[in-house]
């Protein structure tokens, strides 16, 4: 699967008594769907995951699975506390047809999460999930982090494709990237422009409208109408490797001159415009205006993502169209000052 892009961290939507508004999920997918977004990470960190019960969660997969376009690639986020609960979700993912699972280190037992044992689960996973695992190194959050050493040797699984890398950490992103280059190379489905081929893009959709009958086939009797067949998908193939892709929005350009695939962005939630804009450049080779356009969204991306959290990253996609919503408690309220600051942060970030 190739994993080439920005994809948005999609927030999960609330009614103000804070149960899921599925509703609102479904219309922020539709509309990241028609952006130039490569795809979406659906109940990743900004997605509150850990705040959903397992029901809310099986829900919000499909949900935003029938809401995207089908040439958008959807990555679940499915880390749960045993090998068991995240396969469990992962079949779901699969069901769903999502491309890929992104799984977080179990970290509640932290002090028992040796590297051994952080090899071990992430290959119980690989070994039986349906879908291709991207693994997810969020040290904020989990309080641990996965070792480059480890990284390197789960690289070589076959149904262990890459890693989101949150860390923030440029020097250890490199250090992957030098460290998984030997990894299996792998033979990737592609459009004939060499963009990924999702698994919804494999699957016959029904077509709702009915074929043109001239008027006079129906002059000589009962004439049916019939849907015109879906075209063709036309592919060719792609080698990939083990593939990097940046979580923090401070450095997707350094990430992607370091030879990162792409960025999974909570930036991206508010702003994906601004966040593909940077990818867009700099694959047209135009260095100068990437270096523009990543400066563009530095302020914002550290004050709203990296300092105001998920509730920040809320409000910023209330302010620019999206529905955002509060964030679930016990995470705190936007106050006034700070949806101020979010405004005149966002003014001249409107997407």
């Amino acid at each position: 699967m190739l994993l080439e892009g920005i994809f948005a961290a999609v927030t999960t939507p609330f009614y103000a008594d804070e149960r899921v508004y599925y509703r609102k999920l479904e219309a922020n997918v539709a509309r990241y769907s028609r952006s130039l977004l490569a795809g979406m990470v659906v109940l990743g960190s900004t997605g509150e995951a850990v705040a959903l019960d397992d029901a809310e969660s099986l829900e919000a997969l499909r949900v935003a699975a029938e809401a995207a376009a089908p040439e958008k690639m959807l990555i679940a986020g499915v880390g749960r506390e045993s090998v068991k609960a995240t396969l469990t979700l992962a079949d779901a993912a699969a069901t769903s047809k999502y491309d890929a699972i992104l799984v977080r280190p179990p970290s509640y037992y932290s002090g028992q999460i040796t590297p051994a044992i952080l090899h071990s689960y992430f290959s119980a996973v690989a070994d039986r999930s349906p879908l291709p695992v991207v693994l997810y190194n969020i040290p904020k959050c989990t309080h641990m982090e996965i070792p480059v050493e480890t990284v390197a040797e789960l690289a070589q699984h076959p149904n262990i494709i890459g890693i989101k890398d949150s860390s923030g950490d440029m020097d250890r992103l490199r250090d992957t990237i030098a460290k998984t280059q030997n990894s299996p190379r792998r033979t990737v489905t592609v459009t004939t422009i060499f963009e990924a081929v999702t698994s919804r893009m494999r699957t016959p959709r029904v077509e709702t409208g009915a074929a043109f009958v001239p008027a006079g086939e129906l002059a000589g009797g009962v004439a049916l109408a019939v849907a015109p067949p879906a075209p063709e998908l036309k592919t060719r193939t792609k080698e990939v490797g083990f593939q990097t892709l940046m979580g923090s929005t401070g450095g997707v350009l350094q990430a992607l001159e370091a030879g990162a695939a792409g960025a999974i962005l909570a930036f991206a939630a508010c702003a994906p415009q601004a966040c593909q804009e940077i990818y867009l450049a700099w694959k047209d080779h135009d260095l100068k205006l990437a270096e523009e356009k990543q400066k563009r969204i530095a302020e914002a991306g550290r004050r709203i993502v990296g300092s105001l959290g998920i509730r920040g990253v809320k409000y910023a996609c209330d302010f620019n169209g999206y529905y955002g919503g509060r964030a679930r408690s016990p995470l705190p309220l936007v106050t006034a000052e700070e949806k101020g600051e979010i405004e005149r942060l966002l003014a001249e970030i409107r997407n």
